[in-house]
């Protein structure tokens, strides 16, 4: 079983998620967008399991930098093309295990998932 771990290398919580995987010697993958590109059928697929709206970082500075006609209107096809031409709008890290994606990073979330 792969566990791969999505994200942006320098990103302050990709680096928590990194380290908790590496001290409880969990193998993983490590993508990084900006380096391993974004593929819109798994950002599609991404999206079909824990849906855009907690997917877009709307509180990111990428986001905030956009215009309100960018901003405004939000739907699931809107918001994938912007997460695709702004991989980092995408919230981080995404964690796939088991066929499970979660997002974000919590040290008591990742003991659970990692519990079985």
């Amino acid at each position: 079983m792969i566990t791969t771990l999505y994200g942006i290398k320098n990103c302050d919580t990709i680096k928590k998620a990194k380290k908790w995987l590496e001290t409880h010697s969990i193998e993983y993958h490590f993508h990084d967008y900006r380096v391993d590109g974004l593929d819109p059928q798994w950002l599609k697929t991404t999206e079909a399991n824990l849906g855009w709206d907690k997917l877009l970082n709307q509180r990111g500075t990428t986001f905030r930098q956009l215009s309100d006609v960018q901003k405004s209107d939000l739907n699931t096809e809107k918001a994938l093309a912007l997460m695709l031409e702004a991989p980092a709008m995408i919230k981080r890290p995404v964690l796939i295990h088991a066929d499970n994606y979660y997002l974000g990073f919590k040290p008591d979330q990742y003991q659970q998932i990692f519990a079985n």
